[in-house]
């Protein structure tokens, strides 16, 4: 884990929706779990912040445009964690749509890297093995990034989790059970090993969206 300290950084709201078994996908990765209500809200969201951040796994899985469709306002800056440049060139968040700027490392091959920039994405250098999100949060804040919503999978809600970058999660709960022990979880990642070591959260709120549940809570310092 590389080490940033006494940074400024954005505010990250971690957004996910999950069925009751703490599901975000299932064993055949279909994720379209939010209920109509629910997406509305989502794309309100979206147009209210600087910017929405994914991981590379994420395009893979799923193709986002990660673009405001569903209510007025602007498209938020698109920022693709992408160790080592994978994001293909036919992807939707290269489309030209919205500002996008992919978060890679310096051991992102050169002629991937080359095929990005091509597009018009901007590349964005933080980190040798593995991109260092505190230092990638930190160049976002400089370019006037202040609020980000992190739509992150599982492997990237735990590296931001466990870095104590995410500082809000908003999280809808689906009616659904999908099971599925290969199936993605909200956070996945190596896990804390005792329970005193893990992410503690203080409620601030709980609605129904549609027939989904939207529970909002704070992360203690």
């Amino acid at each position: 884990m590389c080490s940033w300290m006494n940074m400024a950084r954005p505010y990250v709201i971690l957004n996910a929706a999950m069925t009751l078994d703490g599901k975000i996908a299932t064993v055949a990765g279909d994720s379209m779990i939010s209920c109509g209500a629910d997406l509305d809200r989502i794309h309100r969201l979206r147009a209210r912040v600087d910017a929405v951040m994914i991981g590379v796994g994420t395009v893979l899985a799923d193709n986002p445009s990660l673009t405001v469709r569903r209510t007025r306002g602007k498209n938020p800056v698109r920022i693709i964690v992408d160790s080592e440049a994978r994001t293909p060139l036919t992807a939707k968040v290269l489309d030209g749509s919205a500002k996008t700027i992919i978060a890679v490392t310096n051991r992102a091959p050169k002629r991937r890297v080359k095929g990005l920039l091509e597009t018009g994405t901007q590349v964005m250098a933080c980190g040798s093995e593995k991109v260092c999100l505190p230092k990638l949060l930190e160049k976002l804040h400089a370019r006037g990034v202040r609020k980000i919503l992190l739509e992150g999978g599982s492997t990237l809600n735990w590296s931001m989790l466990r870095q104590g970058l995410v500082d809000e999660l908003r999280i809808a709960i689906a009616p659904r059970i999908v099971g599925g022990t290969a199936a993605r979880t909200l956070v996945g990642g190596n896990g804390f090993a005792r329970i005193s070591k893990s992410v503690k959260l203080e409620l601030s709120s709980m609605k129904r969206v549609g027939e989904d549940l939207l529970l909002t809570y704070i992360v203690e310092r």
